[in-house]
């Protein structure tokens, strides 16, 4: 028999309770398991939302130093000082460019409309008349030359026509150009100048006017004015065409008086320029009105006729 045999049953009863003994020391000498805890569920994009609305906000509390602010005092804060970049800056001065354009435009149409605004029904209605009156001898003359041509195209003896047409185109051409006497109804009107303040360009106005309303032949002071009459200031007196002529300035004109005597009435034209500048101004109409100062035919230097 061997010798573990041998040994008593106690004996290994002990061994045995030992390495148990000794098992059971390893097993306390572990740390104890812990749980897993349960794996947390996953957040949805709208749960931190929803937790931060179910939180009460928090309003922070002014400070006891700090001045609480009125809505007005907040509002000036947010607003001055400006906060102006480069874009609204230039934005600003396009705007401002733009504004002072039309301002200027608006200011020169008032300034040219000022008088027919502040003119009367009745000269209102006197400017109506005027311009169809002006319409109306457009027409005429259209009527006129339409008239020479069919007589030219159905004469049997086109020469002899065209030989009167031409006499009479001369005559007519010879009464503008100042080189034969005119006679017929229009106006006359003197000009009073005591003060001695009326220039050469206020009866130049008045030249241009009466041109404007039909006039056919015009004569001031003994000089017969015409497409190239030009007038200058001379001393105390006016040139017309180089010859200079005093006041009382008289004019005598050929031409449809119910159209010329209104022409220089409108309101801020010929008659009131005058009376502002203290000149007395007289018209007056008549059916027989002599224009006999002539013009010496000038042949022009330049020009010649395109049918030579």
């Amino acid at each position: 028999m061997s010798e573990h045999e041998d040994k008593p049953a106690e004996e290994r009863g002990d061994a045995r309770d030992d390495s148990a003994g000794s098992g059971n020391g390893l097993r306390k000498e572990l740390p104890q398991e812990v749980p897993a805890a349960a794996p947390a569920a996953e957040e949805t994009p709208e749960e931190p939302e929803r937790r931060q609305a179910a939180e009460p906000q928090q309003v922070p509390e002014p400070k006891p130093d700090e001045p609480r602010l009125t809505g007005r005092q907040r509002l000036v804060q947010g607003v001055w000082p400006p906060r102006v970049t480069r874009a609204q800056l230039i934005v600003a001065v396009l705007l401002f460019g733009l504004g002072f354009g039309l301002a200027v435009q608006v200011a020169s149409n008032s300034d040219s409309d000022s008088a027919l605004r502040g003119a009367r029904q009745e000269d209102l209605v006197r400017i109506l008349d005027e311009l169809d009156d002006r319409t109306q001898r457009l027409e005429d003359e259209k009527q006129g030359l339409e008239k020479q041509r069919d007589e030219l195209e159905n004469s049997s003896d086109q020469a002899e026509e065209a030989r009167k047409q031409t006499i009479e185109k001369e005559r007519q051409l010879g009464i503008l150009a100042g080189t034969v006497a005119a006679q017929g109804p229009g106006i006359t009107m003197t000009i009073q100048d005591t003060k001695g303040t009326v220039e050469a360009d206020m009866l130049l106005d008045a030249i241009q006017e009466l041109r404007a309303a039909g006039a056919e032949a015009i004569q001031v002071n003994g000089v017969r004015v015409v497409a190239s009459t030009y007038l200058t200031d001379s001393g105390k007196g006016v040139g017309v065409d180089g010859n200079k002529i005093n006041a009382p300035y008289r004019f005598k004109v050929i031409g449809k008086s119910q159209d010329l005597e209104p022409a220089l009435n409108i309101p801020g034209g010929v008659v009131q320029t005058l009376e502002k500048e203290q000149a007395t101004v007289t018209i007056e109409r008549s059916t027989d009105i002599v224009v006999d100062a002539l013009r010496a035919a000038k042949r022009p230097d330049y020009a010649r006729s395109s049918s030579q």
